[in-house]
């Protein structure tokens, strides 16, 4: 009796369907599909002083003019951008796992901010948001009086 031995070719391309399966299972990237939009991005710190909320978004190989931010209401920020996709006409790609497209992300502040008053800057890659609270999200400290 005779064995059928199956070559590794057939296992390479079962494991290859696999790993793509789990790609698109768990979001990420898969080759033709780069939408930034996928998951919490960009990544993002929140904290806060007595005066100021600070955000910090992870969003490198944007430029300044690549990025929208709003206020809505007074306790929601969105950041909107686009990384346009990169020209190399004359090359192959061997791989290609940054992505780009379009991303939107809102983030419910946890106090009420003075929209007018909003600043950012960009720095190496990082965005740093400084959102005033308005005065009534500010603590209050209060005199304790005794007899």
């Amino acid at each position: 009796m005779w064995t059928r031995w199956h070559t590794f070719g057939d296992l390479r391309n079962q494991m290859q369907r696999l790993h793509d399966d789990m790609n698109r299972l768990f979001g990420r990237y898969a080759v033709g599909n780069r939408d930034l939009g996928q998951g919490a991005y960009p990544a993002l710190n929140l904290f806060e002083d007595d005066n100021n909320l600070y955000m910090e978004a992870e969003l490198p190989g944007f430029g300044a003019d690549d990025v929208e931010m709003f206020v809505n209401s007074e306790n929601q920020l969105s950041i909107k951008g686009q990384r346009k996709p990169p020209e190399h006409k004359n090359g192959t790609w061997h791989r290609q796992e940054r992505g780009f497209g379009s991303f939107s992300r809102t983030v419910e502040l946890p106090s009420a901010v003075d929209g007018d008053s909003v600043s950012a800057a960009f720095s190496d890659g990082v965005l740093t948001i400084t959102l005033p609270k308005r005065q009534k999200a500010k603590p209050r400290r209060i005199d304790v009086k005794s007899n």
